[in-house]
């Protein structure tokens, strides 16, 4: 698999700048820690402690990126973390420093990973 189309590099650095900010990398964790249920805007809110507008504005540059799944239920609305997305992401960060160039052994990053 190779990661060097243009289309595929610009899609991956759009995802990392949607998570770029403090507020969506907590939206982000939070919704990884809930997964694969997710959580209503409403716990997210909650949670967070965030605005409803920006609230509302994160999640949709997430949603966007196809970071982030949302489906209604009734009059809410439930994200969930893109686990596909994700795992396309960590792929191609992976790529070249694990598998290619071994510059990063893939059990260091492992080692790295911190259980709850």
């Amino acid at each position: 698999m190779s990661y060097r189309e243009e289309g595929d590099v610009a899609r991956y650095a759009d995802m990392l700048a949607a998570m770029g900010t403090e507020p969506r990398l907590r939206i982000m964790h939070l919704l990884l820690s809930e997964h694969p249920a997710g959580l209503v805007v409403g716990e997210i809110h909650d949670a967070l402690g965030l605005a409803g507008s920006t609230l509302s504005h994160h999640l949709e540059r997430l949603k966007n990126e196809e970071l982030v799944r949302v489906q209604r239920e009734g009059t809410f609305l439930r994200y969930s973390a893109n686990a596909q997305t994700l795992c396309e992401l960590l792929a191609f960060l992976c790529w070249e420093c694990c598998t290619q160039s071994r510059a990063v052994a893939l059990k260091n990053i492992l080692a790295h990973v911190h259980e709850p």
